[in-house]
């Protein structure tokens, strides 16, 4: 099961990703570090393939030829945003 970085629905998958792909349901880039199984946000340059080009927006559409589109369950996506929007709620000014 792929499921989008932004929205947290599922994507088919057998629903092709192209470079230009967008989530149907709210329209970001899939072809994207953060829908990379690669992507690590403790890796150098976020990513853990080591001959890949480095990608400064990683929510954006990209050229990355290594990109392969994280599988996994919604459960643990959703986990791993929480905590990050958790963090950087400590950080905010009020």
């Amino acid at each position: 099961m792929n499921v989008c970085h932004k929205c947290r629905k599922e994507i088919a998958d057998d629903f092709f990703v192209g470079r230009q792909t967008q989530c149907p349901f709210c329209g970001y880039d899939l072809h994207c570090c953060m829908n990379c199984s690669f992507y690590d946000s403790g890796a150098y340059n976020d990513c853990r393939e080591s001959q890949a080009e480095r990608v400064l927006d990683k929510t954006r559409s990209n050229f990355c030829d290594f990109f392969l589109f994280r599988s996994g369950d919604k459960s643990s996506v959703s986990a791993a945003s929480g905590a990050k929007d958790n963090l950087e709620a400590l950080f905010k000014k009020s």
